[in-house]
């Protein structure tokens, strides 16, 4: 059994999984498409959540242990919902050394979430990441396409407030 990797409930819609369904059949008999069906599943949805998973399992006629394997495999698979924020800090070395760990720390706590996860309201996700390539303004952090730099924990109140929280 696998677990459930979000503490929110899903919330598929009808024309979601219509969709999901119109893909797998589209590609049901070629197992090799697995990774590509995976792939349009998360466009549809914004994530793997297990029941989508299961979709993917039961249509393409593999384990679902498969799916689950390969989700987790690829960091371009997400198993929890991205908030309407998704804050992504960057424990790469350059950054860890001057901070970013408080600063994940920091944001954990003022969220009431851990990596990965999602706050129930869908506003604010939290992730880590390993190097975002702007070592020179290390520690840096994102939130969706908008890139903070030169970091302390002190800023973090601060930067919640421009987006609502």
């Amino acid at each position: 059994m696998l677990k459930k990797t979000s503490k929110l409930p899903f919330k598929g819609t009808p024309e979601q999984e219509q969709k999901l369904k119109a893909v797998i059949e589209a590609s049901k008999h070629d197992k090799s498409l697995l990774m590509s069906v995976m792939q349009q599943a998360q466009d549809i949805y914004g994530y793997l959540p297990v029941e989508v998973q299961t979709m993917i399992a039961e249509g393409m006629d593999v384990p679902l242990e498969k799916v689950y394997g390969v989700a987790t495999f690829y960091a371009q698979f997400a198993l929890c919902p991205k908030g309407e924020y998704n804050i992504s800090v960057c424990l790469g070395t350059a950054c860890y050394v001057k901070g970013s760990g408080d600063i994940f720390n920091k944001l954990s706590e003022k969220l009431g979430i851990g990596a990965d996860e999602c706050t129930e309201d869908g506003k604010f996700s939290l992730t880590a990441c390993r190097c975002i390539g702007a070592c020179g303004l290390a520690p840096v952090m994102t939130v969706n396409d908008e890139v903070y730099g030169r970091l302390t924990v002190d800023d973090v109140d601060d930067i919640l407030k421009k987006y609502g929280k």
